[in-house]
């Protein structure tokens, strides 16, 4: 019966090859007992550590950041696991690889009854027409699929391969099982660095502990760049202190992607602290974004939409801010431009809020969508011929420039909608003095609602009241309009959809 091929996930490599691999690879456990983390999904009793223990295995996507243990897992299920494997990775494979792996895995399912387990590596880079070819094959068993990504698959990986997928996620490594990392590779005299005889100092293991972000990968690699380079002191030992550390690291993995899901994640996170008037945590988040390598006019333009969705009338200066800041990131570019970005996210988070501009635009588009249109009353109405104005068009109507203080008492809504308020100014900056100008208008009998009749049953309105209300459904983010009644502000979507990327 065949087994798995020799290569990446072969543990029966020769020891020369074994040594010249990086220590990271070295290291890499091959057992589930010595795996350090992900104990929700391989501890004892879990459902795919039983799976591979009894060699039962399904198709699952293993999704988490870079360095969490992905590929271990893969390789443990490679050497457990009766089934043929057979490694791909995503940024090398197309779709002739997977037709032959798919051609042997049927002939190897027909003539030895032995499966074929097909573990794709970075399944994110795989193109719809790549995902599809294996569909039809995961379905009806001829593979079992195990993908890794360090993508949501929610948007990377297609619905019908999903669902006929689990989707296990993993965490990025806590510092007390990085540490651990750390340790083992230090004191093992066969794989690890052992007979380097290292002394790591204790701020420098806090130092790379905490620049590797979780990331054994990046942990281990650092390691050995510092161990090795160290000249040999007393006793041949070699002391690593912070500074070696630090010269090993260069800079620390920094945890975003630009179009990935931390890309999303932060910019929401921005969004929310400038919201909540929030400067600190505002320029933190702006720091992760930029120094992530995030395209500083990406997030200049969220900052103008900023300006008008959680600013707008309370500081009507905020988006003039906020679009010369905008015009001045794109002179200036990078790394001037980021101090732009800083002052603008300090100012917008100090001014005052109100979002009641756009709660008042979102309630008079349910009352277009749901209400009956009635015509433009004749008095508001054009009058550019002889017949227009003869049929009463313009008739009646004041012209407000002609009355003190350009204040006229006059109906401007159809019957039905007559007396109809949407916009309610905040008392907060500048819209308590908006709040002033409009006090004028509450003794009015034109703003005054019609007295009711026997309302008729609203029908439902032909285009969903969530999409019509939900401002950011394309931004990445949920709605901002405070749930109201039900007459006044329609529920927003319980999850809104991710903006387009590009």
């Amino acid at each position: 019966m065949a087994g798995p091929q020799r290569g990446l996930f072969d543990p029966k490599n020769d020891k020369y090859t074994i040594r010249s691999a990086p220590l990271a690879a070295r290291m890499r456990p091959t057992s589930l007992d010595d795996m350090v983390g992900q104990q929700t999904i391989i501890g004892i009793g879990r459902i795919v550590r039983r799976a591979i223990e009894h060699d039962t295995l399904f198709s699952m996507i293993l999704w988490g950041p870079p360095g969490c243990g992905k590929t271990t897992l893969a390789r443990i299920i490679a050497e457990h696991t009766a089934a043929f494997f057979e490694p791909l990775s995503a940024v090398t494979a197309g779709v002739a690889d997977l037709r032959r792996v798919v051609h042997e895995a049927r002939d190897r399912l027909g003539m030895y009854q032995q499966r074929t387990v097909l573990f794709i590596d970075e399944i994110h880079r795989f193109n719809k027409a790549q995902q599809d070819a294996i569909l039809p094959h995961v379905e009806d068993g001829t593979v079992i699929l195990i993908g890794a990504t360090t993508e949501n698959p929610s948007f990377e990986v297609n619905p019908a391969l999903r669902s006929r997928a689990r989707i296990f996620v993993l965490e990025s490594l806590t510092d007390e099982q990085l540490g651990e990392v750390i340790d083992r590779a230090v004191n093992d005299h066969e794989l690890g660095l052992g007979q380097f005889k290292p002394l790591l100092a204790a701020d420098a293991r806090g130092y790379l502990i905490d620049m590797a972000n979780g990331d054994a990968r990046v942990a281990l690699n650092a390691l050995e760049a510092a161990v090795t380079a160290k000249d040999p002191g007393i006793g041949d030992k070699r002391l690593i202190t912070v500074n070696d550390m630090r010269e090993a690291l260069q800079s620390r993995a920094t945890k975003y992607d630009k179009n990935g899901e931390l890309h999303y994640d932060a910019i929401s996170a921005l969004h929310k602290s400038v919201r909540s008037s929030d400067p600190d945590a505002s320029l933190y988040w702006l720091g992760r974004m930029l120094e992530g390598g995030e395209d500083p006019m990406y997030v200049a333009r969220r900052l103008v939409r900023m300006s008008i969705e959680d600013i707008g009338l309370a500081d009507p200066q905020a988006v003039i801010i906020a679009n010369s800041i905008k015009d001045t990131v794109h002179f200036l570019g990078q790394p001037e431009g980021d101090l732009a970005l800083a002052n603008l996210v300090v100012y917008l988070a100090q001014a005052p809020k109100s979002n009641s501009v756009e709660v008042a635009y979102m309630k008079a588009k349910i009352d277009v969508a749901e209400t009956r249109n009635d015509p433009v009353p004749l008095h508001l109405r054009n009058a550019p011929t002889q017949l227009m104005k003869g049929l009463g068009y313009g008739r009646g109507y004041q012209y407000a420039h002609h009355a003190p203080d350009a204040r006229v008492d006059q109906v401007h809504f159809p019957d039905n909608l007559r007396g109809r308020r949407y916009y309610h100014p905040t008392d907060r900056g500048y819209e308590v003095r908006i709040a002033e100008r409009l006090a004028w208008r509450e003794e009015l009998e034109s703003v005054k609602p019609l007295p009711e009749v026997e309302a008729p049953v609203r029908p439902k309105p032909s285009v969903p009241v969530d999409a019509m209300i939900d401002p950011q459904a394309s931004a990445g983010e949920e709605p901002q309009i405070p749930i109201e009644s039900a007459e006044s502000v329609a529920r927003p979507s319980k999850r809104a959809k991710r903006e387009p990327r590009g």
